[in-house]
C-alpha cells in the first residue's frame, strides 16, 4: 500500500508541474501517457523475448558465472529456487524489472521521467536535466538513472529516450532461470525507449547491460503495447509478500504446507537446524 501512495503522490506532484505551461512544452515530447502492459509471455518471461528460456537465452557468461547459472539450474530441476531471490520478495530490480510482468505507467515532466510500476511497486527516476553522475549513490534496487531526449527524424519533436542506470543493488537476476549478474554490484544498464513508427500505442525498449559476468555487452529488445482502456485503466496492486509460503532458514529453502506445517522443497532436503528450541523428549 505505501508504494501505491508513494506512486500516487509522484503522479499528483507531476500533474502540478505538468500544468505550468511555462515549465512544459508536451508539443516536444511523445505521448506516452495510459497504461503499458508487456508484449510477451508473463511471470516467467524470458529476459530475451526472442529466445527461450534458460539455457536458449545463451547469455554471454564468462566461465565462471556460467558454472554458477549451470548449478542455479540444478537447483531449480531438483525443487529449489536457484539464484533467483525474487521468491523471498526481494525486488526483482534493474533491468529485469522493466520485463513489465505487471502495468507500467511513464509520466514525462522537463527535468525527470518517472517509470512506474506495479511490480513491487517500483519506482524509476530517469533525470534529464543534464546532471552528472554523483559521485556517492547508495544502490537501490531500481538505481539510479541519467537520461536525454533525441528527435531522431529530425521533425522537431522528442521521440526517444536514453538512458543509463548504474548503483544496481542486489541479490538480482536477468529472469526467473537465474542468470546472474556478477557480485561487484558494478552493473550498467543503457536503455533507448522509443515509439513504433506504425503504431503509436507500441514502446520499443533495446537494453545493454554491461557486466563483469558478462564476455560483452549483451542487447535484448523488449516491447509494450498501450492498454486499449486508455483513458480509464485499471490498476492492480501487486504485494508480494501477502500468501508468500516460503520461509528461508539458513542455506536452505522451506514452503509452509497448507495445514501450517514446514515441508520440504526437493527429495532428501534435510529437516531445519533446531538447536536454539527444546527438543521433545522421547
Amino acid at each position: 500500500m505505501q508504494g501505491r501512495v508513494l506512486m500516487g503522490a509522484v503522479a499528483l506532484a507531476v500533474a502540478f508541474a505538468i500544468d505550468d505551461g511555462a515549465a512544459f512544452d508536451a508539443t516536444k515530447y511523445p505521448d506516452w501517457k495510459g497504461q503499458w502492459l508487456r508484449a510477451g509471455s508473463g511471470q516467467g518471461a524470458p529476459w530475451d523475448p526472442a529466445k527461450p528460456w534458460g539455457p536458449g537465452q545463451q547469455a554471454p557468461l564468462t566461465p565462471d558465472y556460467q558454472a554458477i547459472f549451470e548449478a542455479n539450474l540444478r537447483d531449480q530441476a531438483a525443487g529449489g529456487q536457484g539464484t533467483d531471490p525474487s521468491y523471498r520478495c526481494i525486488p526483482v530490480a534493474m533491468p529485469r524489472v522493466m520485463i513489465a510482468v505487471q502495468p507500467m505507467e511513464i509520466v514525462i515532466t522537463p527535468d525527470t521521467t518517472y517509470v512506474m510500476l506495479e511490480l513491487f511497486s517500483t519506482l524509476r527516476r530517469i533525470f534529464t536535466d543534464g546532471r552528472q553522475w554523483p559521485k556517492d549513490v547508495e544502490p537501490s534496487f531500481a538505481g539510479y538513472s541519467i537520461g536525454r531526449w533525441e528527435d531522431t527524424d529530425g521533425d522537431g519533436r522528442y521521440d526517444t529516450l536514453v538512458a543509463e542506470t548504474r548503483r544496481i543493488k542486489g541479490p538480482h537476476s536477468y529472469d526467473s532461470s537465474g542468470i546472474p549478474f556478477h557480485d561487484d554490484g558494478g552493473a550498467i544498464i543503457r536503455e533507448r525507449i522509443s515509439s513504433d513508427k506504425a503504431n503509436p500505442n507500441i514502446l520499443h525498449n533495446e537494453i545493454t547491460s554491461i557486466d563483469s559476468a558478462l564476455t560483452r555487452p549483451w542487447t535484448v529488445k523488449r516491447s509494450y503495447r498501450r492498454d486499449g482502456n486508455n483513458q480509464r485503466p485499471i490498476w492492480s496492486e501487486y504485494v508480494c509478500t501477502e500468501d508468500n509460503r516460503h520461509v528461508r532458514i539458513g542455506s536452505e529453502n522451506y514452503v509452509v504446507s497448507g495445514d501450517g506445517l514446514l515441508m520440504p522443497v526437493r527429495k532428501g532436503q534435510p529437516p531445519p537446524d533446531l538447536r536454539h528450541f527444546e527438543q521433545a523428549q522421547r
